[in-house]
């Protein structure tokens, strides 16, 4: 396992920022921390492990707020052209989807948490060198999305801040369910 499972900076703050920047970093590292905490000392069997009613796994939390913030960040960048058309996807998109919730056989923890750092670092750069937070893009075409809505960068980036801050509880039921440890107690 990743020993980067238990570091506090698991994604380090860009030096030199403050105000908005700086405060988006500081809590965006810190739920980001409190996720990858959930799997301090899991084998990779148990990281796939199912331990509620839900199909989730701390592995694959991990694995979708990896793509979920990497595909963000991608909006972010370039728009709705980086996001497919949530309208039209098929039955089997949305079993791929679904499995990707799950660690998979050849997966590792370790590379997961490899994989989220990463798509982290990615973000924060991003963070601390847009032009604006401000500049908008409209929305993917989603059931779960108003028609016309646009998001800026900084709503983006509150969103990934929810999602994960959420997903982070969730591995923590998942975790204490497993063997009894807790990550925010």
């Amino acid at each position: 396992m990743s020993d980067t499972a238990t570091d506090t900076s698991a994604t380090a703050t860009t030096p030199g920022l403050d105000g908005e920047r700086a405060e988006l970093l500081e809590a965006l590292t810190k739920q980001r921390h409190f996720l990858r905490f959930t799997a301090r000392d899991l084998t990779d069997e148990q990281a796939g492990q199912r331990t509620t009613a839900s199909t989730l796994c701390v592995g694959g939390l991990i694995k979708h707020v990896t793509e979920a913030e990497r595909s963000w960040a991608d909006f972010i960048v370039e728009g709705t052209a980086s996001m497919p058309d949530f309208t039209a996807m098929t039955e089997a998109d949305f079993a791929k989807r679904v499995a990707s919730f799950a660690m998979q056989p050849g997966e590792t923890l370790a590379g997961v948490l490899d994989a989220y750092a990463e798509v982290a670092a990615r973000t924060d750069a991003l963070i601390a060198t847009l032009p604006d937070l401000g500049v908008t893009h409209a929305l993917p075409k989603a059931p779960w999305f108003d028609g016309d809505a646009r998001w800026s960068a900084r709503r983006v980036l509150l969103h990934v801040l929810a999602e994960t801050a959420q997903h982070a509880g969730h591995a923590d039921i998942i975790r204490e369910s497993l063997d009894g440890a807790q990550s925010m107690a």
